[in-house]
């Protein structure tokens, strides 16, 4: 009865607002009956250790936001061969502290045309080729049992063209066609296209593919084998919460909503960003908190900062609980090129000054590529040019601008626009690689000591860190992608590589690469957890060093003692001063237990400290 009653006490709670959301996109007579009747059976359906776990959850909502939280991300296929070896795995990931694991698109999906998993045939269904149902269930269980939270991707926009909805659309079936949008003639995809900007404009160009069975264009935003469901059709958005809530009901915590901006289209629009993209996140996250408060969401939003506030919500009505700091990452690898860090330092500033629920996943690598969306109107601010400064980022990431220490490949390149985003290895792209193949111990030395740089900067950021799965070890790029045909054309399968077990049995093996970087990443990950002022009650400022290739972000909580902690990173292979004349006193770094004057602080070439103050 007491689980009954606190789902019907937050049904009460939110229900007013869900029926008028739910009315403004679908009417009176648009089923919300059906979606309340549901949401009751996937809570009956909800296992007594899940609905605990949703009470823990309630009494703990800030959870994810802990000091303690370190993700990673990798394809269980490419780690492990599938989840049961994956399960046999997780003691190495308990070694590191892991508390966040994002698996790769791991659902149904098509044999050939899938796009890394994010075309998906059933939204229900594991993949036969990485496990099954029972599988996922078992993991999520044995995580728990570890305290680590599992976060799975959800393909919002679109299913594979070969899903049991297409295929029925295809065979005439009114009611599936209805599900996404098609048009018997090209006029109004015509229009749409005036205003609706490419996605992939080189390897995917037009918004829109004929479809021959059904002698209809239907809208692929991304590629033509990926058809855009329709969210004015409330069927869509009923089957699409049906399907998060039984992938919460195996045992998922944590849901990443992919390409959540394009959701809802709009006649004469950009067709991203729409209101009604956030009537539905909020439904969503409404939902959530009715039926397995346990869940939250984290979106991914590739757009520019001044977009991002939005998907948060507000405080009275929040949306995603977090989404990916894609621009910090973008920021990091374009200081380290450049040896410059003040677009990185604006960057930070911008995101400090968001609403406090706004809150990230940092991270250095990931699956995708490096797109190279920087703050345009601060380089120009700079005097940088935001196109010679791409070309150069990406020329440099390569390995082809001269003096480069990076191994990696170009992704999407346009030659009329000039466009192009950049593939590898956190190690690769720093210079291991470089240095492993000039057979010279110190370049891949100095190569190590930035992986290293890189990690700590990016801990130093507010919110928490996700490794990508290798880097921990200093894995190289696999070129060996470029040998099967299905893969070739793809350059970010670069870093799409199978895990090397055996360089990671070297990581207990002083001299070697994955002992230097694991031992170095367990430092800061250790000092991390420590640290009271990377908790989320911290105040996350950045300060001005007086040289340009040092990022200096000072986290401090107030009236606590010892609750002031600066990270100094200088992004150069050069030694630096660093000046911070508002810091006074002697601070102690907590990596070589130096004391630190931050007025005129040395940094070798490298060199990141994390300094509290005696």
């Amino acid at each position: 009865m007491a689980g009954r009653s606190g789902f019907e006490t937050r049904l009460k709670r939110h229900e007013q607002e869900l029926r008028q959301k739910y009315g403004e996109l679908y009417g009176e007579s648009g089923g919300y009956e059906l979606l309340l009747s549901s949401m009751r059976t996937f809570w009956q359906k909800r296992s007594a250790e899940l609905k605990a776990l949703d009470r823990a959850r309630e009494q703990d909502p800030d959870w994810y936001r802990s000091g303690n939280m370190l993700g990673m991300t990798m394809y269980p296929q490419l780690f492990a061969g599938n989840l049961k070896g994956l399960v046999q795995k997780l003691d190495y990931l308990s070694e590191q502290g892991i508390t966040y694991l994002h698996l790769m698109p791991l659902l149904k999906m098509p044999r050939v045309y899938h796009d890394g998993g994010y075309a998906v045939e059933d939204f229900r269904t594991v993949d036969p080729r990485i496990g099954s149902n029972r599988d996922l269930a078992a993991l999520t269980k044995a995580l728990r049992s570890r305290g680590i939270s599992l976060c799975l991707d959800l393909v919002m926009n679109h299913t594979a063209d070969t899903h049991e909805w297409a295929l029925r659309a295809r065979a005439g079936e009114q009611e599936y066609i209805d599900r996404y949008q098609c048009y018997d003639t090209y006029e109004i995809p015509a229009a749409f296209e005036k205003t609706m900007p490419q996605v992939f404009p080189s390897t995917a160009p037009g918004n829109f593919t004929w479809n021959a069975e059904m002698h209809k264009y239907v809208l692929t935003t991304f590629y033509p084998y990926q058809w855009d469901l329709n969210y004015r059709n409330p069927a869509v958005f009923r089957e699409m919460v049906g399907n998060i809530l039984f992938l919460a009901n195996l045992g998922v915590e944590v849901l990443r909503i992919d390409a959540v901006p394009y959701i809802w289209k709009e006649l004469g629009t950009s067709c991203r960003n729409l209101p009604q993209v956030h009537t539905i996140v909020r439904m969503v996250r409404m939902i959530l908190e009715i039926v397995c408060p346990a869940v939250i969401l984290k979106g991914e939003v590739v757009m520019a900062p001044k977009e991002l506030p939005a998907y948060f919500g507000t405080q009275e009505r929040p949306e995603c609980h977090m989404l990916y700091g894609v621009s910090s990452m973008v920021n990091l690898w374009s200081a380290l090129a450049s040896r410059d860090a003040r677009l990185l330092k604006h960057q930070m500033d911008v995101i400090h000054s968001l609403p406090a629920n706004c809150y990230f996943v940092n991270y250095l690598r990931c699956h995708d590529d490096i797109g190279w969306g920087l703050d345009e109107e601060e380089e120009r601010r700079l005097m940088i040019d935001p196109l010679l400064h791409k070309v150069y980022l990406y020329r440099f990431y390569e390995g082809t601008f001269p003096g480069s220490f990076a191994k990696g490949e170009l992704y999407n390149f346009d030659p009329v626009s000039r466009d192009a985003r950049s593939c590898g290895t956190t190690a690769s792209l720093c210079g291991v690689e470089s240095g492993c193949a000039a057979g010279d111990p110190a370049l891949v030395e100095q190569g190590i000591e930035r992986v290293l740089l890189m990690h700590a900067a990016c801990m130093s950021l507010e919110g928490f860190v996700m490794l990508s799965s290798g880097d921990e070890i200093g894995q190289l790029n696999d070129y060996g992608y470029k040998n099967d045909p299905g893969q070739a054309p793809d350059s970010r399968y670069l870093h799409r590589s199978p895990f090397r077990w055996e360089n990671a049995a070297q990581r207990g093996r002083e001299g070697t690469i994955a002992h230097a970087v694991w031992e170095g990443l367990h430092k800061l990950e250790t000092l991390r957890r420590e640290q009271p002022c990377f908790g989320p009650a911290a105040r996350v400022t950045t300060w001005d060093t007086g040289a340009r290739p040092v990022f200096a972000i000072r986290r401090t909580l107030e009236k606590e003692a010892g609750g002031e902690l600066v990270c100094l990173a200088n992004f150069s292979e050069e030694p630096q001063q660093a000046h911070l004349p508002g810091l006074c006193g002697v601070y102690r770094d907590l990596f070589s237990g130096e004391d630190v004057d931050l007025q005129n602080a040395a940094l070798a070439p490298y060199q990141y400290r994390w300094c509290v103050k005696k």
